[in-house]
């Protein structure tokens, strides 16, 4: 997480920040929308916050943003294989039907700064580590044992979060579409996946 500890302040991202900041600009409409006209309703609304890192050097300039809500992982609701999976690294004596888990909502990362010179680790991966850390941390006020993500089905975001070593919540797009009760025929527009958060704990 070098450059964006040791070059960026993580900021909430609220309506005085918007104002004072360049338009994010991550290279998806959709999410540039939202960074920009709906983030500050679902924090409002109790929906989900949001936070960013901005550049030091000038601080006008949003590198990364994500959103983050409340979340579970409801095991009684997929498939027994998949439940397996899921819940393999949990004490039989601690199993449960649902498991708490953060879920993130948004994630951006500016497309000027993807890549740093010099830096090992592309931005979003420092940003995605931080994300992790930061629910395993002593400090963290609520029990949390997974990260959840509701990833587009496309090539790229489904790549970044494999890389980050999410893994998909169903087995196939076939398999979501049956349980979360989407017709066979209509095009799954998001996967929805997850991390075991203790996998770091246990590091």
């Amino acid at each position: 997480m070098g450059f964006l500890l040791n070059n960026c302040t993580f900021r909430v991202y609220d309506s005085e920040l918007i104002d004072s900041c360049e338009p994010f600009d991550c290279g998806n409409a959709d999410l540039n929308d939202f960074f920009r006209n709906d983030s500050i309703n679902y924090h409002s609304e109790l929906l989900g916050k949001s936070y960013c890192f901005t550049l030091d050097e000038n601080p006008q300039i949003i590198v990364c943003a994500f959103t983050i809500s409340n979340d579970s992982i409801k095991t009684f609701l997929l498939p027994n294989a998949r439940k397996k999976k899921v819940i393999k690294d949990i004490p039989r004596e601690k199993t449960m039907k649902s498991y708490p888990a953060v879920l993130i909502g948004r994630l951006g990362v500016n497309t000027n700064y993807r890549f740093i010179k010099g830096e090992t680790e592309r931005t979003g991966k420092q940003l995605m580590d931080f994300i992790k850390s930061w629910f395993i941390d002593g400090a963290n006020k609520t029990g949390c044992r997974f990260i959840v993500v509701d990833s587009y089905n496309e090539v790229a975001p489904l790549r970044y979060y494999t890389e980050n070593d999410f893994i998909p919540l169903f087995s196939s797009d076939d398999q979501e579409k049956e349980y979360t009760g989407i017709p066979l025929e209509a095009l799954l527009p998001t996967r929805l996946m997850y991390f075991d958060l203790i996998i770091l704990k246990n590091k």
